[in-house]
């Protein structure tokens, strides 16, 4: 018969649910607690969230197609007397229900919701479970699905979806950056011609301003040019002219008044 030792320390973790002459008296703790030899056992029981790995379980989808999946699942003790009465191994009986309600779940999801609506995979999963466990003062707080394997048909198929999507992804960027560096040299050869015409602008009026004080100031050195000198320029240029190779010269009819105009000058010269 084991040893009895009639103290026993608690921790705030834990509850003790006491039997005494095989009833069940209800549960001591936390701190220090006399117990009666030979006449009491405890059992420990730890009221922390715990965790339980389910291992690789097959199960079927919807639509035939046969998948591995290993989750895990965390809960916690809320009644600590419940969890030893009503149960006998929780790790065995939480494996085997998960398993179950695994398949059962799996079984009315086609593949692709399995492999995308993980999320609530999860849900409806710890939903079932904790309806199971919570006879046995077991609350079920979490479940998630690990890893998912499909059938290697499925995986190659993935691959090659995968690759097809990154090869699309990797055309588009290349598309738009040729896009955008067209934009860029369309804009800058935009640029460049505005600057090109309106520096021809401003040479343009450079110039014609240029040329307004030219002739503003030819007209302005006219004014001051008297009579005789009018007449020798008159005459230097026809100079010119008779110097030039053209065999015909068309006179204008004012050289006899410029010609008269010359003897009234030389008169008084004489």
């Amino acid at each position: 018969m084991p040893v009895i030792f009639p103290v026993r320390i608690v921790r705030e973790y834990q509850r003790i649910v006491l039997f005494r002459l095989g009833r069940c008296v209800g549960t001591r703790g936390p701190g220090l607690i006399f117990l009666i030899p030979f006449l009491d056992r405890p059992v420990i029981v730890d009221l922390r969230e715990l965790y339980l790995e389910i291992p690789h379980q097959t199960a079927i989808t919807k639509d035939n197609a046969g998948i591995t999946i290993d989750f895990i699942i965390f809960y916690r003790v809320v009644d600590a007397v419940a969890s030893v009465l009503q149960v006998q191994n929780f790790a065995g009986a939480a494996q085997n229900i998960a398993a179950t309600t695994l398949r059962s779940v799996v079984g009315d999801m086609p593949l692709d919701d399995v492999l995308s609506k993980r999320e609530q995979m999860n849900d409806v999963l710890r939903s079932k479970l904790d309806e199971v466990t919570e006879r046995w003062g077991v609350k079920v707080t979490n479940a998630e699905v690990r890893e998912i394997t499909p059938p290697p048909p499925v995986q190659e198929a993935m691959t090659r979806q995968m690759s097809a999507e990154r090869t699309r992804r990797a055309v588009v960027t290349e598309a738009e950056g040729t896009k955008q560096a067209a934009i860029t040299v369309a804009e800058g050869d935009k640029q460049s011609a505005i600057l090109s015409a309106e520096g021809d602008r401003q040479a343009a009026i450079l110039r014609a301003e240029g040329f307004a004080l030219a002739l503003q100031k030819i007209f302005e050195t006219a004014k001051g040019v008297d009579e005789k000198t009018m007449r020798l320029q008159y005459l230097e240029a026809l100079k010119e002219v008779g110097a030039g190779e053209s065999t015909k010269l068309v006179i204008p009819m004012e050289l006899s008044g410029l010609l008269a105009g010359f003897a009234g000058l030389a008169g008084p010269a004489k």
